[in-house]
């Protein structure tokens, strides 16, 4: 695994406004048969939510699916380089025990790395890589 963080990232992830409802972040993830959303204020990148986010931060607490999806995005980012060796991601994700990366290029959100992503490119013949390999459900 020689290559950069561009090589594997998913360009032009979907995002959502923090002031957005957790409804809308569901309906979103329905919709683009995603788990994770990048959460962005005036276009700005301040959070990352993934549909445990929404059940664990949110409903678990007693909250509403009227609430504003900032209230389940997780505020500490770590973010990633599109020039980044994977490396560094691998390295990052496991230090910090997070499955998605942002990748920022200065302030500007270029895509995002998952975990499923590398090991595509680290092991075609893993479980990981069958399972992050498969079509989405329709």
């Amino acid at each position: 695994m020689a290559g950069t963080v561009s090589d594997v990232l998913t360009p032009a992830p979907t995002t959502i406004e923090a002031t957005q409802t957790v409804r809308d972040a569901a309906e979103l993830m329905r919709a683009g048969d995603t788990g994770a959303l990048v959460v962005v204020e005036d276009g700005r990148l301040v959070g990352l939510v993934t549909d445990r986010d929404l059940v664990v931060r949110v409903l678990a607490d007693g909250g509403a699916p009227e609430d504003p999806v900032r209230r389940a995005c997780s505020s500490t980012l770590v973010t990633v380089g599109p020039a980044d060796p994977q490396e560094r991601a691998v390295q990052l994700m496991r230090e910090h025990a997070v499955r998605r990366l942002p990748v920022v290029a200065g302030d500007d959100l270029v895509g995002i790395v998952s975990i499923g992503d590398l090991a595509i490119e680290r092991d075609e013949t893993s479980a990981l890589a069958d399972i992050s390999a498969e079509q989405p459900n329709t």
